[in-house]
């Protein structure tokens, strides 16, 4: 089987395609930036309201029409959202009935507290599996696969 070699510029349209695509994909977060925010069915303000957000509450962009945003949750529930109702300041929820938090990134660290689902926390850093995050009763690390997103 004979292989044809690819020129080197090819192959930079090549990396350059995939980080585009790349970078296209990748998903954008917001977080509500205060209590009682509307989620509703469609982009105005005469579309029904589905929920009432609390803040810091995680949503993820999926759409932009003019000053809307179409958001989806951990949960797969979808609506609309005014842009200046949200903020990129990162949270997290838990979407685990419950979780250890512990006072470092690892599962040999000590655990300071526990956490339920539903909970918001503000992401304060990441490193590798580990989530640090922070609210007025506990501050610690988690495990990223117990918190969306």
């Amino acid at each position: 089987m004979k292989f044809r070699k690819i020129s080197k510029s090819v192959s930079f349209t090549l990396v350059a395609s995939a980080f585009i695509l790349t970078t296209a994909w990748a998903a954008e977060y917001m977080s509500v930036a205060k209590d009682g925010i509307n989620l509703r069915s469609g982009p105005d303000t005469k579309s029904e309201v589905l929920y009432q957000l609390p803040a810091g509450y995680p949503l993820e962009v999926v759409e932009r029409k003019g000053q809307w945003l179409k958001v989806t949750d951990y949960e797969g529930d979808k609506g609309w959202i005014q842009e200046p109702m949200v903020n990129k300041t990162p949270h997290v929820i838990v979407k685990v009935k419950n979780g250890n938090v512990r006072s470092g990134p690892g599962a040999n660290e000590k655990v300071v507290g526990n956490v339920v689902k539903d909970v918001i926390f503000t992401k304060v850093e990441q490193k590798g599996d580990w989530i640090k995050i922070s609210h007025p009763d506990l501050t610690g690390w988690i495990m990223k696969d117990l918190v969306w997103p």
